[in-house]
């Protein structure tokens, strides 16, 4: 099967280069980190402590989560309740990054992000896409970026939609989630050894996804 593996920190561009390397290729995506945003989020509703391994590994196999198309992309249901925007919140972002540092909600979760890889292709859009649940990916990528620029990325996205935003916490909150993803004892956020790490800090989304299509047909994918 083929997949192609996006990993990397939050703000570094992931979801919008995948989408649309997705689209292009007409293949299949999977947005992993939204199903740990839905763990998380699941979790908190249910007043389920992230400190309570084991439930929360039971929020995870059992949620209640379908997919459907919106007019702004992938509508993400939940118990009945589009959650789509709620699920990007930054609040929810710290709750996706604490439940995935829990091995029996990792456990819970690997099987059902392997069943997306079908044909004629997935990209696969995460922090362990290449290193844990596909580490035979035909093609990886690990995309970064500055904290300072993921940050303003994220400030921008946020004002733009007419919501308060600190540009000093976000940068804080981003650095304090990747020193915790980095140091996590299962699956840390790093590059898979055999990836192709990208800095997008001064590089606009079209050149990110032309170094990406190049590394795709490069490797006889397409």
């Amino acid at each position: 099967m083929k997949v192609i593996t996006v990993d990397g920190p939050s703000g570094a561009g992931k979801g919008t280069v995948c989408a649309r390397l997705a689209a292009t290729l007409g293949w299949h995506l999977l947005d992993s980190g939204a199903l740990y945003r839905i763990t998380g989020l699941a979790a908190e509703r249910q007043a389920v402590e992230l400190t309570d391994e084991q439930r929360v590994a039971q929020v995870a196999a059992n949620l209640d989560v379908t997919f459907e198309p919106g007019k702004d992309g992938v509508a993400v249901i939940l118990a009945g309740e589009e959650v789509t925007t709620t699920i990007r919140t930054e609040e929810v972002g710290s709750l996706a990054s604490q439940v995935a540092a829990l091995p029996a909600v990792r456990d819970a979760l690997l099987q059902r992000q392997r069943d997306f890889a079908q044909a004629p292709g997935l990209i696969a859009d995460g922090r362990d896409m290449g290193t844990v649940v596909f580490p035979d990916a035909g093609v990886k990528v690990f995309l970064t970026a500055s904290a300072e620029e993921r940050a303003q990325r994220r400030f921008r996205q946020l004002t733009e939609k007419g919501i308060s935003a600190s540009l000093p916490a976000l940068i804080e909150d981003i650095r304090a989630r990747d020193e915790r993803d980095s140091n996590r004892s299962v699956a840390p956020l790093k590059p898979a050894h055999d990836a192709v790490v990208i800095d997008s800090t001064s590089l606009s989304i079209d050149e990110v996804c032309d170094q990406l299509m190049a590394r795709v047909q490069q490797a006889g994918l397409i």
